[in-house]
């Protein structure tokens, strides 16, 4: 029973990290794109909206987001690749030999 446990348990960090990892920084950028479009409006006989100083910025930070998860990622990968592990407890990963 206590395997039955552990293996739910260990489910439920992979599903998690699926779903942060896999649809959450989806969702993200589609958000930042939707942001974009904040009081955009088309010029007179203009087929290009004209984006606000407030949607590019929202954008723009949120993509920031994306691209650091996806660095991150990448970071957890290399690091395993190579024997190391990536540790948080500075808050700021670094990456440290595995104990």
């Amino acid at each position: 029973m206590n395997s039955l446990t552990l293996a739910l348990e260990g489910a439920g960090k992979v599903l998690g990290a699926g779903l942060v990892f896999g649809a959450g920084l989806p969702v993200v950028y589609a958000l930042a794109m939707r942001l974009l479009t904040i009081g955009a409006t088309p010029a007179d006989g203009d087929t290009a909206p004209h984006y606000t100083p407030l949607g590019r910025a929202l954008a723009g930070l949120l993509i920031l987001v994306v691209a650091g998860g996806v660095v991150l990622g990448l970071v957890l990968i290399v690091a395993s690749g190579f024997g190391k592990a990536v540790s948080f407890e500075n808050i700021l990963p670094t990456i440290v030999d595995k104990k």
